[in-house]
């Protein structure tokens, strides 16, 4: 397992570049294969998912290339299998996302089960459900989710609750779909958008027509198109908790304020400073930060992803803070990692009388044993430790917790990191931190 070795305690300075959204860059490369005309795509972060995904394109018999400085050229031009290799499930979660490309082009669909997942644990069920409104027949056995379509029919779809990956497939199925295609309750996320952008370059019809409510009109083929991708919020959010956690000063880069709203919020909140400035936003520490109350909701709501880090940054604020999970099932797996460091944070279970209504995952009487939200007392003293990362967003937390505690930490299994994290190393030392890599 490579590492990074962190010697904290040195205010973070300058300003950093944030590169293309990792959460929308491999599914527009998805979506690219609905042509056989080549798309081009620009701002995309050389990290493993967009990796990752070109090779399934490839061992599908796709076209995807990486010609340097953040492009990738994509088309479906010389897809020839409609099965997609099992040793693609455990390194990302796209795969489901080829189900509506694949059931175009061949009319059955073979994909590993992403992750390992159970259905469960991670709604797939949703998906499933979308589909089979269009048409399909899905069933899964092996570890496999196999489907199957004589062709796509547009239909009018609502969405029980939420889901970001669900809405992206509706719009993937629907834009070749006969007929029109009426998503509702769809997801509001500007990576959604950031899909329908190039999805109409590509020729297709596809709006919102009220929010949360989407229209695709089926078109009889798509073409090439050239798209820039988003920049990454996520990134934007790591570097304006490394500034404040740090006491540091720091202009990032092509962050948008317009996809930031309920973070910018936070900072305000909790006594941090910002600003717009002509190549991004300014985040900087004034003084004492003050302990927050977060709830986590799909946009415009804070992001499930965002509430790791915000955390560790918590640790530093007076007072006690609390963030409560309503996205995922399981998402406080870093707080034994923050222990390591010192932070003084406990997780809770919560009494919820109506969780259905509260709750984005699917709700069962066995989620009531888990935690669903965790308080943090500070300002706490941080001190150098070793940890392993667990996800791509723990490792940016922990991270931010070795640049936080003065001496020297180890943070491990950064692979996972380096899944959403482009250069995080090279942008780190450029705005003053210690750090090192190593085996």
């Amino acid at each position: 397992m490579a590492k990074y070795v962190i010697d904290g305690g040195v205010p973070l300075k300058g300003e950093v570049e944030i590169y293309g959204a990792k959460n929308a860059a491999f599914k527009l490369m998805i979506a690219s294969l609905l042509s056989d005309q080549t798309s081009r795509l620009e701002n995309v972060s050389y990290v493993r998912d967009s990796i990752v995904v070109k090779q399934m394109i490839e061992s599908l018999g796709g076209k995807a290339q990486f010609p340097g400085n953040h492009v990738v050229e994509s088309s479906g031009q010389g897809l020839e299998k409609n099965s997609l290799e099992s040793r693609f499930g455990s390194s990302s979660r796209a795969a489901t996302l080829l189900l509506p490309v694949l059931l175009h082009r061949f009319k059955k669909a073979r994909v590993p089960l992403p992750g390992g997942d159970k259905i469960g644990e991670r709604p797939l069920d949703r998906h499933f459900e979308a589909l089979k409104s269009l048409g399909a027949e899905i069933f899964v056995e092996n570890g496999f989710i196999e489907a199957s379509a004589e062709s796509l029919i547009g239909t009018e779809f609502t969405f029980a609750k939420n889901t970001h990956t669900g809405t992206e497939m509706m719009l993937l199925a629907g834009c070749l779909a006969s007929g029109k295609t009426t998503i509702r309750n769809a997801a509001a996320e500007p990576e959604v958008d950031d899909l329908i952008s190039l999805l109409n370059k590509m020729g297709a019809q596809a709006s919102r027509t009220e929010p949360r409510t989407i229209e695709v009109v089926g078109s009889e083929n798509l073409r090439g198109a050239n798209h820039q991708v988003m920049f990454d919020r996520n990134e934007a959010v790591t570097f304006a908790c490394f500034a404040l956690g740090t006491r540091g000063d720091v202009t990032i880069k092509n962050a948008q304020k317009e996809t930031l709203g309920a973070f910018l919020e936070k900072i305000d909140e909790a006594g941090g400073a910002w600003e717009e400035v002509e190549s991004g936003i300014r985040v900087f520490y004034k003084s004492v930060l003050n302990a927050t109350q977060v709830q986590t909701a799909p946009y415009p709501g804070f992001m499930t992803d965002w509430q790791a880090i915000w955390a560790t940054l918590m640790t530093q604020a007076k007072g006690v803070s609390t963030i409560h999970e309503t996205v995922f099932e399981n998402r406080f797996t870093y707080v034994p990692l923050l222990e390591k460091f010192g932070a003084d944070i406990r997780r809770l279970s919560l009494e919820i009388s109506e969780p259905e209504k509260i709750y984005n995952f699917n709700w069962s009487p066995e989620s009531q044993a888990s935690f669903h939200a965790a308080a943090i007392s500070g300002p706490t003293k941080l001190y150098p430790a070793k940890a392993e990362v667990n996800d791509i967003r723990s490792g940016a937390t922990l991270c931010l917790a070795a640049l936080i505690a003065p001496g020297q930490s180890e943070v491990s299994n950064i692979e996972l990191l380096e899944r959403g994290y482009e250069n995080l190393e090279g942008r780190l030392t450029g705005l003053g931190a210690r750090i090192g890599k190593g085996e």
